[in-house]
């Protein structure tokens, strides 16, 4: 990895984090744990990012906290899990455990068994045979060429041709595997369509989930609101640890000391190393800035000076990223003849997480959330629609006409459940929820290659790495920001 520190600069003290998503977070946690005495900038006045909590309100006028999307977590976070244990966020008290369970509306797809704890690392495939066995829907001809298929990738090392797409690497496999499997597994991850989703990236999440030892396919659903899963107690911890938090702050200066080389101007404020762990967007506007103030040895001259290109060769990279919207719309359930639902807590639906069995524009949303059985919001379920392509009253619109059709099959509602309608509760929609995972997708890396950018570092689940847009990605991307700050360390 590069880093933005030559080898005789010193470890900084101060450090200035620029975003308070999940990215920020780690990377401000990491430089308390290192010593450093942490400033935190963040633009909203919730912590989070694109996983914070937001508050509405029910038909009835009651309050309610939801989340601005419905996030997964897997076994093979273990930097995610570890963050949360290190800020007192308790994974087992935060987090349903499932073994992975892709079966639709229909009871047809793929449902892993649930392994003990002490089983082979050597044998998970295992588990995966026995889930496609199993599975209801394919034929048994469908069900040998996927573990023939899956074998095949193992042995390969879950390695492809960097350009090859997801649809390319999956063409010989049978249509309804591709659809019933391969798309919710390729949008759950990539949220990005299999046509254009890099297939080396989609191997890389299979092979961390499979081959990653017991547990590794696990879901892992919160149970609680988003900002209490890590974001809240985050914030706590670092200011227990003499963190200053400047929620609802935005930065808009940033620049060396005048005369200077070394340290940075963060508002006026005084550091020596600096993350920034905003959105690509925002990274772009402070890079931009930042490119016309730099100074070469020589001097400032015509031509932009190799510091300036360093720094406009990351924006342009940075800028040429495509993103991909999701949505989420809740739903409030409502029993026609007046009876009361279950009670919070109690299961609303037969499992905790459906992928639908439609599709198309009139049926956008892929996964379904019991978030009465998961979180305690009574009546109340999550319907996400990723790589949108609707505004949100079509969205609305659309969702509501989905759960009509699809949750008439009464052996999707819990036991003793008669037929539901439905309300909409919110209707939440991320344009820019994640970067579009595409074939040969540059990412902007995570420090950049001129000594006039000494104790710089960006961070974010967009910088270089081998994962998509996920929460992992910004947690191991911010933790490695911090690693190049201080190599010493």
């Amino acid at each position: 990895m590069p880093t933005s520190l030559s080898p005789t600069a010193p470890r900084p003290q101060r450090l200035a984090v620029i975003g308070a998503g999940w990215a920020g977070l780690a990377a401000a946690v990491a430089a308390c744990q290192r010593g450093m005495a942490v400033t935190v900038w963040e633009a909203a006045r919730t912590p989070g990012g694109r996983a914070r909590s937001v508050a509405v309100r029910s038909p009835t006028g009651a309050a309610l906290t939801l989340d601005n999307g419905q996030h997964i977590l897997i076994g093979a976070y273990r930097d995610s899990l570890a963050l949360m244990r290190t800020v007192g966020a308790d994974p087992a008290h935060c987090l349903q455990r499932l073994p992975l369970d892709l079966r639709d509306t229909r009871n047809h797809g793929l449902a892993l068994p649930a392994l003990p704890r002490w089983w082979p690392a050597a044998w998970q495939g295992v588990a995966g045979a026995i889930g496609i066995a199993r599975a209801r829907g394919w034929p048994l001809a469908e069900r040998w060429a996927l573990l023939r298929t899956l074998a095949a990738w193992q042995r390969a090392g879950f390695r492809c041709a960097p350009q090859a797409s997801v649809a390319q690497l999956c063409q010989r496999l049978p249509a309804r595997l591709v659809q019933q499997l391969i798309e919710p597994l390729c949008t759950a991850a990539l949220n990005t369509p299999i046509e254009h989703a890099s297939a080396e990236v989609f191997l890389r999440v299979l092979q961390e989930s499979f081959d990653g030892g017991p547990g590794s396919a696990d879901l892992l659903l919160p149970t609680v609101p988003l900002g209490a899963l890590l974001a809240e107690p985050a914030c706590d911890w670092l200011r227990r640890h003499g963190a200053q938090m400047r929620l609802g702050e935005r930065v808009t200066h940033l620049a060396r000391p005048p005369g200077q080389t070394t340290g940075w101007l963060v508002e006026g404020e005084a550091f020596d190393a600096v993350a920034i762990a905003t959105p690509a967007p925002e990274a772009a506007r402070l890079l931009h800035s930042l490119a016309h103030t730099a100074n070469d040895a020589n001097g400032v001259n015509d031509a932009p000076s190799p510091a300036t290109q360093a720094a406009l060769a990351w924006v342009r990279t940075a800028q040429a990223l495509q993103h991909e919207p999701i949505g989420t719309v809740y739903l409030q359930a409502q029993s026609p003849d007046g009876r009361p639902l279950p009670p919070a807590g109690a299961p609303l639906l037969a499992r905790p997480m459906l992928a639908s069995s439609l599709g198309g524009a009139d049926a956008p949303a892929q996964f379904i959330f019991d978030r009465q059985r998961l979180s305690g919001d009574a009546g109340v379920v999550a319907w996400v629609a990723s790589t949108l392509r609707l505004d949100k009253p079509a969205l609305e619109r659309a969702i509501c006409q989905q759960a009509l059709h699809e949750m008439a099959q009464p052996h999707l509602l819990a036991p003793g459940l008669g037929p539901l309608r439905w309300q909409a509760l919110a209707t939440i929609v991320e344009k820019r929820a994640t970067f579009a995972c595409t074939t040969g997708l540059q990412r902007p890396p995570p420090t950049l290659p001129h000594p006039a950018w000494q104790g710089l570092a960006l961070c974010g689940d967009y910088v270089q790495g081998p994962y998509p847009a996920t929460l992992e990605g910004a947690v191991r991307s911010g933790q490695q920001a911090i690693a190049a700050l201080t190599p010493d360390a």
